[in-house]
Formats: C-alpha cells, sequence, structure tokens
C-alpha cells in the first residue's frame, strides 16, 4: 500500500463504497474522501479493510495521494454538493489533472462545469453510471461524456470495473463532449421509468384484471424473460413476486403501499423532450403515473365517490389474454425506445453532439437497469442506417410491431371497457398510431388558433413555409401574429 493511488473518489454513500471496492478489486490502487471523516474510518474498518485503500480527513492529503495526472470521481447528490467538492478541490489539483462527476447530474450543469474547468486547465468528465449498489460492485454501465483529453487516462479503469456482455466488451465507451455523457444517462432513466411502468401495467392487468396469484404472475414473468422480453427488469419482478411477508403471509408485493417515489431524471427527460419538440408521451406518461400514485388519500376518497366498471377482464381463455398482455408490453417497450432514440438525435443536433446511436445500446446491454436482449437488436438497426430517424421503421422492428399489434389494441380495449389505467400502454399505441398516421387533426386546431389570436398557417396546396391567414369574423383585421413552429 505504498506509493500513489491509481484514483480518488470522494462520496462513500452507497453507490461509492461499491464503485470503490469494485475499482480495488481490479487491481487498482483507490484513495478515499468523505466530507464526514467518520464515514472513512468506518469504511476503512469495515468493507475496506485490507485492501489496498487508503482514507483521508482532508482534501489537501487526498489530492497529494493521488497519480498525475490526478484522476477523482466524486459520488456526491447531484446539484451544489457536486459544485461545492469542487471546490474544495481546487486549491490542490494542477493542471491537466481530471475530475469525474459520477453522480446524477443534470447535463446542463455538466456542460458549465465543463466549461468552468477548461478555463482553469482541468479536465472534467460527466459519467453516467447505472446499475445500482449490485452493478455499482459487480459492474456498472458507464457513459463517460466531456473532455475528450481525458478519456485516454481514465478508459483503462472505467472499462475495467464496468459490466461486460457475452463477447467481453465492457460496457463503457466514450459517448461525446462536454454534457453528452449525462444527457445518455438522463434518456436511459426516462426508457426505466417507462419500462418499470409498463411492467407494473402488465403485473396490474394480470392482478386486477384476470385476478391472478402471485405464484402465477411469478411463472408468467419468469417464462416472458426467456423470451424478446429477457430483460433485468422482467427478472427482477418475477423475482419480486415470488417473496412472501413473514408476518402476514402475504406476497410481499401486497403490503407496499402504492405510493411510488421518484428522484426526477424522468422529470428531466420530460422537460428536455418538450424544450426539443420532440413527442416522448410514454416516457412522460410514466413520470405522471408516479405523480398520481402519489395522491393516494386523494384517490381513496375519489374511489368512494366516482364510479367505473369494475376492473374485472372477462376473457377466455386466461393463456391466451395473458400472451396478449405480453405482445403489449413488448410493443409499448419498442416505442419508449423509439422515443427516448428520437430524443437523443434531437439533443445531439442542438447540442452539436456527435452521438454513435448504436455504441449506447451496446452501453445499455449490461450493469444498467434497462438490460435487455433486444438492445442488441438496437445495434443492428443503427448498423444497417446510422441515419436512422425512428426505430419503428426498421426493419426488424417494423416487423416486431405488426406481430404485436393485435394483441396491443386488444389489451387497450379490454383495459378501457374494464375500467382499468395503463397510461404508459395507452400512451405508446397512442404514439405509434400518430407516427403512422400521415393526416392528424391538427388542421383544426391551428384553424382555431388563427381564428382567436391571428397566428397564421400554412396551406396544404403551397410549399412548406409559406404563412396565411384567413378573415374568420367581419371585425378581424388583416394583422396577424407571429408564424408557429411545426
Amino acid at each position: 500500500m505504498n506509493g500513489k493511488s491509481d484514483i480518488g473518489l470522494i462520496g462513500l454513500a452507497v453507490m461509492g463504497e461499491n464503485l470503490v471496492l469494485n475499482m480495488e478489486s481490479r487491481n487498482f490502487s483507490v484513495s478515499v474522501y468523505n466530507r464526514t471523516a467518520s464515514r472513512t474510518d468506518e469504511f476503512l474498518k469495515g468493507r475496506g479493510a485490507g485492501k489496498n485503500i487508503k482514507g483521508f480527513h482532508s482534501a489537501a492529503d487526498f489530492t497529494a495521494s493521488l497519480k498525475s495526472p490526478r484522476r477523482i470521481m466524486i459520488m456526491v447528490k447531484a446539484g451544489k454538493p457536486v459544485d461545492d467538492t469542487i471546490e474544495t478541490l481546487l486549491p490542490h489539483l494542477d493542471k491537466g489533472d481530471i475530475i469525474i462527476d459520477g453522480g446524477n447530474s443534470h447535463y446542463t450543469d455538466t456542460i458549465r462545469r465543463n466549461s468552468f474547468l477548461r478555463e482553469k486547465g482541468l479536465l472534467f468528465v460527466g459519467a453516467g453510471v447505472s446499475g445500482g449498489e449490485e452493478g455499482a460492485l459487480k459492474g456498472p454501465s458507464i457513459m463517460p461524456g466531456g473532455s475528450s483529453e481525458a478519456w485516454p487516462h481514465i478508459k483503462d479503469i472505467f472499462q475495467a470495473i464496468a459490466a461486460k456482455v457475452d463477447d467481453g466488451s465492457p460496457c463503457c465507451e466514450w459517448v461525446g463532449a462536454d454534457g453528452a455523457g449525462h444527457y445518455v444517462k438522463m434518456v436511459h432513466n426516462g426508457i426505466e421509468y417507462g419500462d418499470m411502468q409498463m411492467i407494473s401495467e402488465a403485473y396490474f392487468l394480470m392482478k386486477k384484471g384476470l385476478g391472478l396469484s402471485a405464484e402465477r404472475m411469478r411463472s408468467t414473468f419468469e417464462d416472458w424473460n426467456k423470451g424478446e422480453l429477457d430483460s433485468y427488469l422482467i427478472e427482477i419482478t418475477a423475482e419480486i413476486l415470488s417473496k412472501t411477508d413473514p408476518e402476514t403471509g402475504k406476497p410481499v408485493c401486497d403490503i407496499i403501499l402504492d405510493a411510488a417515489g421518484q428522484k426526477g431524471t424522468g422529470k428531466w427527460t420530460s422537460e428536455s423532450a418538450l424544450t426539443l419538440g420532440v413527442p416522448s408521451m410514454t416516457i412522460a406518461e410514466a413520470v405522471f403515473a408516479r405523480c398520481m400514485s402519489a395522491i393516494k388519500e386523494e384517490r381513496v376518497a375519489a374511489s368512494k365517490i366516482l364510479s367505473g366498471p369494475s376492473g374485472k377482464i372477462q376473457t377466455e381463455p386466461a393463456d391466451s389474454f395473458i400472451n396478449d398482455i405480453k405482445n403489449a408490453l413488448y410493443a409499448s417497450k419498442i416505442c419508449s425506445y423509439a422515443q427516448g432514440y428520437q430524443l437523443l438525435k434531437a439533443a445531439a443536433l442542438e447540442q452539436k453532439w456527435t452521438l454513435n446511436y448504436g455504441n449506447i445500446a451496446l452501453l445499455w446491454r449490461g450493469g444498467c437497469i434497462i438490460r435487455a436482449k433486444f438492445l442488441g437488436e438496437i445495434k443492428k438497426a443503427f448498423d444497417r442506417n446510422p441515419n436512422l430517424s425512428n426505430l419503428l421503421l426498421d426493419p426488424y422492428f417494423k416487423s416486431e410491431m405488426e406481430k404485436c399489434q393485435a394483441s396491443w389494441r386488444r389489451v387497450i380495449a379490454a383495459a378501457a371497457m374494464a375500467g382499468i389505467p395503463i397510461p404508459a400502454f395507452a400512451s405508446a399505441l397512442a404514439y405509434y398510431d400518430s407516427y403512422r398516421t400521415a393526416e392528424l387533426p391538427a388542421n383544426m386546431l391551428q384553424a382555431q388558433r388563427d381564428y382567436f389570436g391571428a397566428h397564421t398557417f400554412e396551406r396544404t396546396d403551397k410549399p412548406r413555409g409559406q404563412f396565411f391567414h384567413f378573415g374568420w369574423t367581419e371585425s378581424g383585421g388583416s394583422t396577424t401574429s407571429s408564424s408557429y413552429n411545426a
């Protein structure tokens, strides 16, 4: 344990502590520092005991313990704590040193920090890290972006600790400039919100609509995990349904209050989609579903006042409808990913990032929460056409949607008739039907805008980009408002 450490890490909460152990297990020496000194001591006496890990109580001693150029990973809460940590480090760093923010920072903060530190001669990396506690310890998906000059200095460590897929490829590759890494991680989390909500809706259709037992649902999810829906989230859903509460003897899931929490990354994804004008309704609906779940007391009160169907789906045989649910889940999942990739393309254009969309799918194949078998098909889709505008237009995914479409519609119709809310499934179908529809009712909407606000409109018989106003009323003048964004 003599000599200087390969890398330093600040922030010994769950993710930071496990990343340190992961690095040390890959034969890297690690220095650690925590704002609360006692936490450092506890770690070194506990899980870090006897390992090639050094702990420090001051930023000066911590930075002095690192090889040059210093590689320092920050794992603290997003926002001001990251800025405060950077300010603490600055007096002790030299030009060319590298600061890595591995938390869930907003990409705009990463862009700002990248510019600020570049002016000081320092390199900054915003690295999205996904996989939770287990992933951090055994191999996460890592999405680094920022100062490209930093990549050769951190590549060996990051690719060593990252998850590996069957061919040994690491789920870590350079993503792009300034905030690209954190943006890709944000979209990953938005897709994760959609995935989790859709799986929950499939569970609810089986539990409430069909009245299936936890054991029957467990075996169903296990079966689904052997096919095209093979994924981490399907796997853990089956595992969750296998657990029984020792106090009540009920399935653990049945005693968990139906009020979901969130940390904000799904909301950030939806806000970005709104800002860029990208239709990401399934991701947004997943966020709103959590918001709806949170008003539990209101819902309980409303359930005693508002009427509706019983919530029971009358269908025979049940196995046939369960297969329909599987297909609806798969089709909705494809739409959710299509929306996420449309958002990545729009952000890349806006921020002038060069993103490799096929490689991003590979980063998500292992370690992360949305890891899934069909990500390999997304890679193939972008290999076939690097300029693919929408996943739905790829021959493979077009074929998969055609296979699932009838089931998808039956499930949503049955849920509507039974009064079972499935906002993610329904919004995904609305997205699919809207995208495949050459004419939408926006002509009426634009007529209304022109009627009350003289906002103008384009004509079907004139070239795009020419705007017109109609004299809807005798009192209307000829003055028009600004044209609209389509």
